[in-house]
């Protein structure tokens, strides 16, 4: 049932209600948000981001809404994707885990096994490509993938990062305090505190930390693996983000800088962003990351404007 009226509440209304209204899961929803295909706005309130009645309205009105919209956030785990794709499972671990396909989300099993999830869109436009043949019916996988595997890589997570920071940091909108804070959060403390060396500054990243989904109790083990594959791990990777970080507080100094005076008292505890001070190692500086190109392209996607 529409609501009608000119208040705030009135005009927009909370995900979990959003998503019932387009009929869809709250994993769909926050997907669909996530890649741009539902627009939110920010809660004048403080209390997170809200969906507009006019942005419903829109999607309710579509052909075949909201099933076109279920279908683009369909995900698939490695069998059906491998399904999707006409190869055997194995070969799809192997091109996913050399980078090739780029997962969406995640969840862990009960065993705390991650399970990459990845998006059916793409797996089919992936298989579509006529370039992508013979990775797909080639009787052995290439060599230089065998050689990638054989030495251990697996870029999932990575590439799952360099995904999520997309997302975020088009949530994030034109705050840069807001932009620099979603890097952040992939960044180990001390990274973050080397690159941001003022306390003050540090207290207004955690302001303006993102909401990251709760997986586990804190502290334990499902929480403490979940932390690990946020956080980036790779020196070419944390470089990457560093500079990234830099740039982006740059910005954030020049146009909104931290008043003056000791760090405001955070409500959610300490600092996430301030270790202690034998933790914060120097890192090498941030070497020129530009042929990080897949990397950039999913920063990219996370952030393209809705159609």
């Amino acid at each position: 049932m529409s609501r009608t009226g000119t208040t705030p509440d009135r005009l927009t209304c909370a995900p979990s209600r959003a998503a019932r209204e387009l009929d869809l899961k709250r994993g769909e929803f926050d997907l669909a948000v996530n890649l741009g295909l539902i627009r939110t706005v920010p809660d004048e309130g403080g209390g997170g981001r809200r969906v507009a009645r006019a942005e419903i309205d829109r999607l309710r009105s579509g052909d075949g809404s909201p099933d076109i919209l279920r279908e683009r956030v369909a995900t698939v785990g490695t069998t059906e994707g491998a399904r999707l794709m006409g190869v055997a499972p194995t070969r799809f671990t192997s091109l996913a885990r050399y980078g090739l396909l780029v997962p969406v989300t995640f969840y862990l099993n009960r065993y705390r096994t991650v399970v990459w999830l990845y998006l059916a869109e793409e797996l089919k436009q992936f298989a579509a490509e006529r370039s992508n043949a013979l990775l797909l019916t080639a009787r052995r996988t290439p060599v230089e993938i065998q050689e990638g595997l054989k030495a251990g890589m697996d870029r999932r997570p990575r590439n799952w990062r360099g995904r999520h920071v997309g997302f975020l940091t088009r949530d994030a909108g034109d705050d840069p305090w807001a932009r620099a804070a979603a890097v952040a959060c992939l960044l180990d403390p001390a990274d973050v505190a080397d690159v941001v060396q003022d306390p003050r500054e540090r207290a207004r990243l955690t302001h303006c930390r993102p909401r990251l989904p709760a997986h586990g109790a804190p502290g334990s083990a499902t929480a403490e693996l979940v932390e690990k594959l946020r956080t980036a791990s790779e020196p070419d990777e944390v470089s990457w983000f560093r500079a990234d970080l830099a740039h982006t507080m740059e910005e954030a100094r020049r146009r909104h800088p931290v008043a003056e005076g000791p760090p405001p008292a955070s409500p959610a505890g300490p600092d996430p962003f301030a270790p202690a001070p034998a933790a914060v190692v120097k890192r090498p500086a941030p070497r020129d990351c530009t042929h990080h190109g897949l990397l950039s392209r999913l920063r990219r996607r996370g952030r393209r404007p809705v159609g």
